[in-house]
């Protein structure tokens, strides 16, 4: 945290009013000449680096206090000149009125152009990523020699997770982050993750090898930092960023009394109506994230009683949908505030660090309205939400970048959103589905959600199909649980609401994912499981000693990560995976992490340490303090010296996807299948002709038709790893194929009567990866 400092100003008053009272004397200090980098090389149309300058200079007070609120002057400058909305005014004043800013189309997302940019990612969790002694996050991230590893796998991007500063700030100290750096409180990168330079180098590096870095924005929150210690004072625009609703202090009897220590505490159920009653706040809301009794059991905090900066006592009532060192940044104040802050930090990662994408965090919960009596507040599916993605994502592309969002909501919300939105939304629709394939041995709910989903016009290309990134495996089920609740559907035999479907689902994933049955994993809240993919894997092949794996357990582990890899990879869109999955990585013991599992976080035990480059053998933590976890696989640098390792049948799957188009194609059916642990889709590839991902998700060898009405009688079928030919498609639009217990194929149909590169004297249906 940077110290107070002298200067010979006076500290200015609060009356001064609009972007000058931002500014300070900003706007008299010259502006640093725009540096040049590699991204004016790449995309001329973008603006040239440009970095925030100084915005400010620093006062005494004219009134020294030692108060850590509104009636010291010193205070209120330091924390004037940390603010991300400080920031996000002086970057906006330097790009505003340039031409650069008019030269990239911006309404439309275009989620096969992102596709082309970056179709396989690397996403990276700070906290976790094991580095040689001494050396950063960053700069372990633009190692040489880990981006040609990357590349001779297929791997085109990384997604480096958050790295700026997060947390909070309680009087001159900054508190540590409350969610994996998710509650942002700057513009600066974090040190313990690197520095600006290492970003800007290992932006430069991934550019030398084709490749995108891709960083994160949270529209939903901050963490408690300066911007938000400045609205507690009621300090010009800042409370303008948040829901923060002032309580006069003749009602501060409806509020909880804040412990000692603690700088807010969460409402209960009864405080919340009685202020719902008052008419101070909308009241409930659709759901509670982060529910935990005596903890969380609103979404909404009173704050401490503090003075502003006219000696004013305030206490406040703020929304957090997440942890209550999140409070939710309000979208539709009349400063636009909170808009402004979220922009700025858009525009600074693109246009000054130099990234090629962003991802948007916690982007659905970006309105709220109060509803009917007695009904809760409408906080998912909000048309703001829509409207303010649009506004980020337009002007991420009108920079030259590209967005993608996690928004786990209905399939008719992500459909929405990306008509206007984000150019890529993460694949919450038939993640959980594959998962209950795998547990299972059915793909049914499987093809009902991507059937669903092509349905409702949901694009599978403009989806990011990842296998594990740092969150629990979800099992929500939006779509069913939530906004088709009561509709009939079908399942096993049965008709159920989708409120039904859900919990049986969610049920069923419990009872074999966690418990006796799999002690390594656990539940998280309400939303999932907490796993690895491995764990994962291990918990639905019935495998209950993580210590005792047999070498025969540890191949079909192999094989079924490769199924999964499949799936995500041989369909139109993104392909991401994790550290986790290049490694092989298994839960931790929760014991090792108990503290940070304490208030009952379980998705640490997911997150382990891992040394993907094996630059570190002996270290048992990462620099975050993150506890090493069990690798099956090893370090990349050994798994390319073995064919049979994941990363080369990884790499062999990467190939076929790369060369026929596969990420850029367009799902045109997912067909009745002749053995239920089967799932066929059938690709239109860029050069029209038909690609065919066949999956078995089953413990059993499948020999049968396969069948969809897009299959041209005649059409010779080539595998497209073997090289095979596998026959013919019949009158009846069917072709037959042979495919042992957790093995899958990509299939070309062709006119021709061989394909190029046809090799004799292979098995039908033989499958190299």
């Amino acid at each position: 945290m940077r110290e107070p400092m002298a200067s010979d100003g006076v500290f200015e008053p609060e009356t001064v009013a609009g972007d000058e009272q931002e500014a300070g004397s900003a706007a008299a200090e010259p502006l640093v000449e725009p540096d040049v980098n590699f991204d004016e090389h790449l995309y001329p149309a973008r603006p040239k680096a440009l970095r925030p300058t100084a915005r400010r200079r620093q006062y005494y007070a004219t009134r020294p206090s030692f108060e850590f609120d509104g009636r010291n002057a010193a205070y209120v400058e330091w924390l004037r000149n940390q603010a991300m909305l400080g920031d996000a005014n002086a970057l906006a004043r330097q790009l505003s009125g340039q031409a650069s800013m008019w030269q990239n189309s911006y309404a439309h997302p275009n989620p096969r152009a992102a596709v082309e940019r970056a179709p396989v990612w690397f996403t990276a969790y700070p906290l976790s990523f094991i580095t040689r002694s001494s050396q950063s996050f960053l700069s372990a991230l633009g190692d040489p020699a880990m981006w040609e590893a990357f590349s001779e796998i297929g791997i085109r991007a990384i997604h480096t997770g958050p790295v700026k500063l997060a947390g909070g700030i309680s009087g001159w100290s900054q508190t540590p982050s409350v969610d994996g750096h998710f509650d942002r409180i700057s513009m600066a990168i974090d040190p313990v993750f690197g520095t600006e330079d290492e970003f800007r180098s290992m932006c430069q590096v991934a550019a030398d090898h084709g490749g995108t870095i891709i960083d994160d924005i949270v529209p939903g929150h901050t963490g408690k930092g300066a911007d938000f210690r400045l609205a507690e004072m009621n300090f010009r625009d800042y409370p303008g960023i948040y829901h923060m609703i002032d309580i006069p202090e003749e009602d501060w009897h409806l509020l909880p009394d804040v412990p000692e220590g603690q700088d807010s505490v969460n409402l209960s159920p009864d405080s919340e109506q009685a202020l719902q009653k008052a008419g101070y706040i909308i009241g409930r809301l659709q759901r509670v994230i982060f529910y935990e009794p005596g903890v969380k059991e609103t979404n909404w905090s009173a704050t401490r009683a503090i003075v502003d900066t006219t000696g004013k006592t305030r206490r406040w009532v703020y929304l957090h949908y997440f942890k209550a060192g999140q409070p939710s940044i309000n979208w539709l104040d009349p400063t636009f505030a909170g808009m402004r802050l979220v922009v700025g930090d858009a525009l600074h990662s693109l246009v000054d660090l130099g990234t090629g994408a962003l991802r948007l965090d916690a982007n659905g919960f970006l309105g709220v309205e109060k509803s009917a009596e007695e009904q809760p507040g409408w906080s998912e599916g909000h048309p703001l939400s829509e409207a303010a993605n649009q506004l980020i994502g337009s002007m991420i592309r009108k920079v030259g970048g590209f967005s993608f969002q996690e928004l786990n909501l209905t399939i008719d919300d992500i459909k929405a959103t990306s008509e206007a939105g984000p150019d890529l939304s993460y694949d919450f629709i038939t993640r959980p589905a594959y998962h209950y394939a795998l547990v299972t041995a059915d793909t049914e709910l499987l093809r009902l959600a991507l059937r669903l989903s092509m349905e409702i016009g949901v694009d599978q290309a403009s989806l990011v199909h990842a296998l594990q990134n740092h969150d629990e495996l979800t099992y929500e089920l939006m779509h069913f649980a939530a906004g088709h609740r009561d509709e009939m559907f079908e399942l096993a035999g049965q008709e159920l609401t989708g409120a039904q479907l859900a919990e049986q689902v969610q049920q069923t994933m419990r009872e074999r994912l966690t418990g006796e049955n799999a002690p390594y994993n656990a539940v998280f809240t309400t939303n999932g499981i907490a796993c690895t993919t491995v764990s994962f894997i291990m918990a639905a092949l019935g495998v209950q000693d993580p210590d005792a794996i047999t070498p025969e357990q540890e191949a079909q582990i192999l094989d079924v990560h490769i199924l999964l890899s499949m799936y995500n990879a041989l369909q139109p869109g993104v392909f991401a995976l994790s550290g986790w999955d290049l490694a092989g990585i298994t839960a931790l013991d929760r014991k090792s992490v108990e503290e940070l599992t304490a208030q009952g976080d379980t998705r640490w035990i997911n997150r382990g340490a891992h040394d993907i480059m094996g630059t570190s053998p002996d270290a048992k933590y990462s620099s975050s303090g993150m506890p090493r976890a069990r690798s099956l696989y090893g370090p990349l640098p050994d798994q390319l010296q073995d064919p049979g390792s994941y990363a080369r049948r990884l790499q062999q799957i990467l190939a076929v996807r790369e060369e026929h188009g596969i990420a850029t194609g367009s799902l045109l059916d997912v067909p009745g299948v002749s053995h239920r642990g089967l799932l066929v889709m059938v690709i239109q590839l860029g050069s029209g002709a038909l690609e065919v991902t066949v999956l078995n998700f089953s413990d059993q060898d499948i020999a049968g038709s396969i069948q969809s009405s897009h299959l041209v009688p005649g059409s010779a079928v080539h595998d497209l790893f073997s090289g095979a030919s596998v026959g013919q498609v019949d009158d009846l639009h069917s072709f037959f194929l042979e495919l042992p217990a957790f093995q899958g194929t990509a299939l070309l149909l062709t006119e021709e009567d061989a394909a190029p590169g046809e090799e004799e004297g292979v098995e039908h249906g033989e499958v190299s990866p």
